[in-house]
């Protein structure tokens, strides 16, 4: 019970980011305020439901990893080097690959409900 009380106050700790992160704050902001609401009249039905909050959940892991890898950069070393540069971009390149994902799924979501699928 301790190790699940320690592991929560760990999570909840590294949430606390949001005060520092903007992109974490908004995408967080945008989808427990504006789009969790919003999914559900425009689901086609509860799986679908799932799968864009899912989405959105998704999204929120790949942005908070992108933070830390830049963190984590940014404490190696903060002269600019090439490879870390690099290391930066891809992080970038994974949160893009997260948002065009969140993307497909609500826009297939809405495409079925509006009847165009």
């Amino acid at each position: 019970m301790a190790r699940i009380f320690n592991t929560t106050l760990n999570t909840l700790r590294g949430l606390t980011c949001i005060k520092s992160e903007a992109a974490v704050r908004q995408e967080m902001m945008i989808a427990l305020v504006l789009a969790i609401p919003v999914a559900v009249p425009i689901a086609p039905d509860p799986g679908w439901y799932v799968a864009m909050v899912g989405a959105l959940i998704i999204n929120l892991a790949v942005e908070l990893l992108n933070t830390v890898v830049e963190k984590l950069a940014d404490r190696v070393s903060v002269e600019w080097d090439p490879k870390i540069g690099l290391v930066k971009d891809i992080g970038s390149a994974a949160v893009f690959c997260a948002v065009c994902l969140t993307g497909l799924v609500w826009a297939t979501a809405l495409a079925i409900r509006f009847g165009m699928l």
